[in-house]
């Protein structure tokens, strides 16, 4: 039988301790976020659906977008035993500098417009984790605010080649005057993929109130209060606003782009130039012949061409036609630091999260990308530990079965 005491009130301290309560708000809801999931729980709880569904959304019945995540968590991990790996080194040499982590910040378009900070948070969150950022040609801050945000980190510069030539040519030169040292050249965007959310909200630049928008923003008070109070959004590339998204990437976009258009690009970028876009073996192996210095396999998040192909699952069979020395990065489907492991594993150079970001920044501003950030640092070193592994060179195909649900007949 087991024998009873009174308990003794210095024991009962000992056991139960309260935790001291944090009456910071943001910090508190970031803290509890323990996962890319747990931020978009709190980014939709906290952004106008329309605002929201502009990020979270992808095009017409969003199959390429949930193939891209289906992928990641349909990979088998095959860690080694016995293979101690106390630390880990999760830094890498990618495209002629460091990063301290295998991944990046995508561009992405519109920023402000899902919470207020916009690539200011992005980029110091890069400078502080020393990863690089990328501004998008669509961006709403300018190439100079970036570089002095991020004044000694790399910066790396999205460009889109629009009707009129000359307003992609000036953004190249201000690009390199300000000293990004990539260019990702962007080739997935001749018009405007269907995104259906933007239409079935009303989601126009700038944003209309309708009875549906009053409604949905009376829960939310703060993402109006800092829209209103905060500098008019400005397009570096944009002259004039007003309609879809859809409607101003069909005005301003060039379906006629070519390798010419690449040309003339080169000629004026001093620096390195990545083709962003590239979907399938043909094309990265044309591009790396042409010369460029590397290309991301991706297919807009999803965004454009719907069932485009699954960039993780073409990721092998493109490093193995183009061979170890040419540089291959991927995006699209990003939501775990497992799956950027399992990347680099299966032979990407580098990838690059664009949601799990803009979750991140919906949903506590600066704090919450430098949360996305934690998080997936964790994730990545938690994988590599478990797969036995110390440093990212270690990563090697063995470690990793992509296992399909979809194959060709």
């Amino acid at each position: 039988m087991v024998k009873r005491q009174v308990p003794k009130p210095t024991e009962l301290f000992e056991l139960m301790q309260f935790k001291r309560p944090d009456f910071n708000g943001k910090r508190r809801r970031l803290e509890g976020a323990l996962t890319i999931a747990d931020l978009r729980t709190i980014a939709k709880r906290r952004t106008p659906k329309a605002a929201f569904d502009y990020t979270d959304g992808a095009a017409e019945g969003e199959l390429s977008l949930a193939r891209a995540r289906q992928a990641f968590e349909d990979v088998e991990f095959h860690p080694g035993i016995l293979r101690p790996a106390p630390e880990v080194d999760t830094s890498v040499e990618i495209l002629g500098g460091p990063s301290a982590l295998p991944f990046g910040i995508a561009p992405t378009g519109f920023t402000r417009l899902m919470q207020t900070e916009g690539e200011i948070a992005g980029a110091g969150a890069a400078a502080a984790a020393g990863i690089p950022f990328t501004l998008s040609t669509l961006g709403t801050t300018s190439i100079e605010d970036v570089r002095d945000t991020n004044p000694t980190g790399r910066n790396w510069f999205q460009l889109y080649v629009m009707r009129d030539r000359e307003i992609s040519y000036e953004l190249t030169r201000r690009a390199a005057a300000a000293g990004f040292d990539t260019l990702h050249f962007t080739v997935d965007t001749p018009v405007a993929g269907a995104r259906l959310r933007d239409k079935r909200n009303g989601f126009s630049i700038p944003p209309q109130l309708t009875l549906g928008t009053i409604v949905n923003a009376i829960p939310r008070p703060w993402w109006w209060v800092d829209f209103l109070t905060t500098p008019k959004l400005e397009f570096a590339s944009l002259s004039s606003t007003g309609g879809t998204v859809g409607e101003m990437l069909d005005a301003a976009m060039d379906p006629t782009i070519s390798y010419d258009d690449l040309a003339i690009i080169r000629e004026l970028w001093p620096g390195k130039i990545v083709i962003k876009g590239v979907q399938n073996v043909e094309d990265a192996l044309r591009l790396r012949d042409a010369g460029v210095d590397g290309i991301v396999l991706s297919n807009h998040g999803g965004r454009q061409l719907d069932r485009a192909p699954v960039p993780f699952h073409l990721l092998p069979q493109v490093r193995k036609a183009a061979g170890d020395d040419f540089t291959v990065m991927i995006d699209t489907g990003i939501m775990n630091g497992a799956d950027i492991v399992a990347s680099v594993a299966l032979g990407a150079d580098f990838t690059l999260i664009g949601r799990a970001y803009l979750y991140g920044l919906m949903a506590g501003g600066r704090a919450g990308v430098d949360r996305t950030i934690a998080i997936l640092r964790s994730e990545i070193e938690r994988t590599m530990r478990l797969l036995g592994v110390a440093s990212l060179a270690e990563l090697e195909p063995g470690h990793v079965t992509q296992l399909r649900r979809l194959g060709p007949l």
